[in-house]
């Protein structure tokens, strides 16, 4: 009877760590990568958690591990975050922004990269020799074509407008394709264009100086990296010379422009959320890259106060 009994108690033993090793086995772990600290990618990032909830992943359920990190700007950070990651062997990278995303496809050709707050991977420069978009990315990108009704929205809310100003890292690919665009667009609606190249953010606020000494009658945020990490900078000394910020980014409205047509931060990186669930539930095929679904009109109502503007129907007021 006594050898029975520890037979019985090796057999639970061996069931119970067997058990509890399925069980670890079921645990997801994403490794989640931002490039910098902004308030406007936080967005993003909000919206991918709660669609991973949504869809029955999180630590709460013990189901999910979610490694995050933040190069807070710095390239070399970012490659050794990758490094770290890979290292981990995470099932699953999810990057936000463009610059993220780069850094992932060039370290890693394996593990799946779900991407958010980019444009195509044809913009993003992600293609390879061949023109194909790399084997394990997909998430969520942007095109270009709501550029020109945020350029239009500037006819429709200053009717006299002459003179825009823009800032734009040249380093970065879109940035650059989306000025070539906005200039053509302010060609049609006669409007004069004045452009400063940053390469950081520290000469943001220079920049922007010698644009509204120019008597620029508004401003164009783009959705350029630099333009996000500073722009409570650009608000700032628009805000002290009465020059109203147009965007194309919503995120960008609740940090102080006064309004824009574009991608919603929040619900950019909820279907992005929504497309790794759905890859994570069986692991058969990486996903097609999709375009963002969700765009929104949205007015900043201290702004359109602070500027006289009436109220528009078709703006959701914040």
């Amino acid at each position: 009877m006594k050898y029975f009994s520890l037979a019985a108690l090796f057999f639970i033993s061996v069931f119970n760590f067997s058990c509890n090793n399925s069980n670890q086995k079921k645990v997801i772990t994403i490794g989640f990568l931002d490039a910098f600290k902004d308030e406007t990618l936080e967005q993003a990032k909000d919206g991918f958690y709660k669609a991973l909830e949504d869809e029955g992943f999180s630590e709460a359920k013990n189901n999910l591990k979610i490694i995050y990190r933040n190069a807070q700007g710095d390239f070399p950070t970012m490659v050794q975050i990758c490094d770290y990651l890979i290292s981990e062997k995470v099932d699953l990278i999810a990057t936000n922004p463009t610059v993220a995303t780069v850094s992932a496809i060039q370290k890693s050709k394996t593990i799946p990269v779900c991407m958010m707050v980019s444009p195509s991977p044809e913009l993003a420069g992600l293609l390879d020799k061949n023109k194909n978009v790399p084997k394990n990315l997909f998430g969520v990108y942007e095109t270009q074509e709501y550029i020109d009704t945020s350029v239009y929205l500037l006819k429709q809310i200053l009717p006299t407008i002459k003179t825009l100003g823009i800032i734009y890292n040249q380093a970065e690919p879109q940035s650059v394709l989306a000025v070539e665009r906005i200039k053509t667009d302010c060609k049609i609606l006669g409007i004069q264009l004045f452009e400063g190249a940053v390469s950081n953010s520290s000469e943001t606020q220079q920049i922007v100086q010698s644009l509204i000494s120019k008597n620029i009658e508004a401003f164009f945020a783009l959705p350029d990296n630099t333009v996000f990490a500073s722009f409570e900078t650009i608000l700032n000394e628009c805000n002290k010379s009465n020059v109203p910020i147009f965007t194309s980014e919503a995120g960008l409205v609740k940090r102080g422009a006064l309004c824009a047509y574009g991608a919603d931060m929040y619900q950019w990186g909820y279907q992005a959320g929504i497309e790794a669930a759905n890859y994570l539930k069986n692991k058969s095929k990486i996903p097609d890259i999709v375009k963002v679904k969700k765009r929104v009109r949205m007015m900043n109502e201290g702004q359109r106060k602070k500027y006289g503007i009436k109220v528009l129907a078709d703006f959701k007021n914040i």
